[in-house]
């Protein structure tokens, strides 16, 4: 099967570096381009089947690559990258035609599941629910195992919980990839991420001219999963209105478009994930009780990291071996020092942070070995260390100490609102988007 190829704009050869990597990690081509006159060039040597491209670049706009893509390449998905806090540009994208848009700094993660929303992605073999399999062997990890094989046969709806990073979407993947529903799509939404004035057409689609910018009929999220799954990831971030919409969905299997008449069947499986306790969700009144049954048939929990300490070096020996894979390099070991280090680590952020930390540490490192400086983890009792003067130290390094600060600024404000994160992302002076990343990096969420 041919492989998609992805046109890659930017101006920092850094970031290409990085973009081409997760490009090649995905089992994608990848082209690159340093400039408008350079992405043109491209597009009119080749055919892509996506287009990621910056919004400032030498000689003019990102904008200018989006709407030459709009006019001659109306197929072709366009996404662009924009400066943190740059909400205009990113609303002018999308006027101009890009699909999405991603906000600097740019992580894997991010870029991943950007490309997915775009194009499908060829299955790679020995890929188990894609890029990151469920590896351990611990007592918690083969019950896990376990009740995912019992799941998989089944077509109830799964609630999936645990902390941040704990792997809920790997577990939903495994489930559709393993049941009768795997050569449909699966579709992964992440609830918390959407406006909320912008929910319902998301969801459930809309039709030509039912609102200002609606020039065509457009599916929703329902009709994308069409005869596979939808994951609603951080399904208790759902504004209550929005909850009764999707319980009737799932109670009728039909759905209306925005600006539609008529009902549309539809025929998906149904599985949600959240790190919050979705019980006491519904306790507080911020979680439907009746929606709550309906999502919550099969239970099924992630364990996390701290809780099965016996994976990590199978863990760590898989993390490395699959960062090294794109560019040829031998997997290096952790020297002693840095293997007591990750052990006696609290990982509030569980594997995605140990994923983070190991990226990080091949960075740093020089030798054939990780040391535990490259690891830059920061002490479990990490605070703000002060002197005698009363001035404060950055311990553990520059980076700790301003996660440190920034965690605290965070807890804070989230103190100050009763935990309403958009009251604290206003009162910090950043978006709902900005935060939720800040509190995933952080390990918070």
């Amino acid at each position: 099967m041919k492989r998609p190829r992805v046109l890659l704009v930017d101006d920092e050869p850094d970031l290409l570096d990085l973009l081409e990597m997760d490009m090649l990690r995905m089992g994608l081509d990848s082209a690159r381009a340093g400039t408008v006159a350079d992405a043109l060039d491209q597009l009119r040597k080749g055919a892509f089947d996506l287009c990621l491209t910056d919004m400032r670049l030498p000689d003019g706009e990102g904008l200018s690559v989006v709407r030459h893509i709009a006019e001659n390449f109306p197929n072709m998905p366009v996404a662009v990258i924009t400066a943190f806090g740059s909400a205009e540009s990113a609303v002018a994208a999308l006027k101009a035609g890009a699909f999405d848009y991603v906000e600097k700094p740019v992580t894997p993660e991010k870029v991943r599941g950007l490309v997915r929303s775009a194009i499908k992605v060829p299955d790679r073999p020995g890929a188990q629910a894609g890029d990151r399999p469920l590896v351990g062997h611990s007592a918690a990890m083969c019950q896990v195992r376990a009740l995912i094989d019992k799941v998989a046969r089944s077509q109830a709806p799964v609630f999936i919980a645990g902390e941040t990073g704990t792997g809920k979407e790997v577990a939903a993947r495994l489930i559709h990839a393993q049941g009768a529903r795997a050569e449909s799509p699966f579709v992964a939404v992440n609830c918390g991420a959407i406006p909320e004035n912008l929910m319902e057409s998301e969801f459930f689609g809309y039709r030509k001219g039912a609102f200002t910018g609606a020039d065509s009929d457009r599916d929703g999220f329902f009709q994308a999963a069409q005869g596979g799954t939808l994951f609603l990831d951080e399904v208790v971030d759902l504004p209550l209105a929005m909850q009764v919409k999707l319980l009737r969905v799932i109670q009728e299997k039909r759905v209306r478009r925005v600006g539609g008449v008529v009902e549309e069947p539809v025929d998906v499986r149904i599985m949600s994930a959240s790190h919050q306790d979705l019980q006491a969700a519904v306790s507080q009144g911020r979680f439907r009780q009746d929606l709550y049954y309906r999502l919550n048939v099969i239970a099924l929990r992630m364990p996390s990291l701290r809780e099965r300490r016996e994976d990590l070096p199978e863990l760590t020996a898989h993390v490395l071996a699959r960062l090294c894979a794109a560019s040829h390099r031998s997997p290096p070991r952790l020297d002693e020092a840095a293997s007591r280090a990750l052990q006696g680590y609290d990982f509030p952020g569980n594997v995605r942070e140990l994923e983070n930390i190991l990226e990080r540490a091949l960075a740093l490192s020089e030798g054939p070995a990780i040391g535990q400086d490259d690891l830059d983890l920061v002490p479990p009792d990490h605070g703000e260390a002060r002197g005698a003067g009363g001035e404060a130290h950055p311990e553990g390094g520059l980076q700790a100490y301003l996660d440190a600060a920034e965690r605290q600024a965070i807890l804070d404000a989230l103190a100050k609102t009763g935990r309403n994160k958009t009251a604290a992302a206003r009162l910090l002076g950043v978006t709902f988007r900005s935060l939720r990343y800040r509190l995933e990096r952080l390990g918070m969420e």
